[in-house]
């Protein structure tokens, strides 16, 4: 049995894959491929399909036109293990789309994405209440998360 998201694009699918791909190391266009009949979508070949991974996880993607906006029920999460993991793609995605609290933004398709620290989850982890409640607290108060300030709320 093989797991597999789908996502749904509007427009602009392919460039959008090739820009996630290019993000997350270990990733890649596995195949694409188009519905060769007509659809309610469109006429043969209008309606594209990419196979790909990010990182450990599978993706298909589909340019059908519209349909449903992405919204906040479904976001890839990527944790990271450094800050600079975490600005590099924080920068990039945010480019054409919008930042949001707590480590979560939008990309320019309308994707929305969480970049978090590993560190975060451990923290959130901890078998003392008053870190987390600290952590927690501190968290809330970002966009963009920071491990430095997360660490520093965990001293107390």
């Amino acid at each position: 049995m093989k797991v597999t998201q789908h996502l749904w694009f509007d427009r602009d699918m392919e460039a959008a894959v090739r820009f996630y791909t290019s993000l997350i190391p270990g990733s890649r266009i596995e195949e694409t491929s188009a519905i060769m009949a007509d659809t309610p979508s469109g006429p043969a070949g209008s309606v594209r399909i990419v196979a790909f991974t990010l990182g450990d996880q599978n993706y298909m993607a589909i340019e059908a036109g519209p349909l449903d906006p992405f919204n906040h029920s479904f976001s890839i999460m990527v944790e990271c293990d450094t800050q600079q993991e975490i600005d590099r793609l924080w920068d990039a995605l945010k480019e054409g789309g919008s930042v949001e609290q707590c480590g979560w933004l939008k990309d320019r398709w309308g994707l929305s994405w969480q970049i978090a620290p590993k560190r975060l989850r451990e923290l959130m982890g901890d078998p003392d209440p008053a870190l987390v409640r600290r952590v927690t607290e501190a968290m809330l108060k970002m966009v963009k998360l920071e491990i430095g300030p997360l660490e520093a709320a965990a001293r107390g």
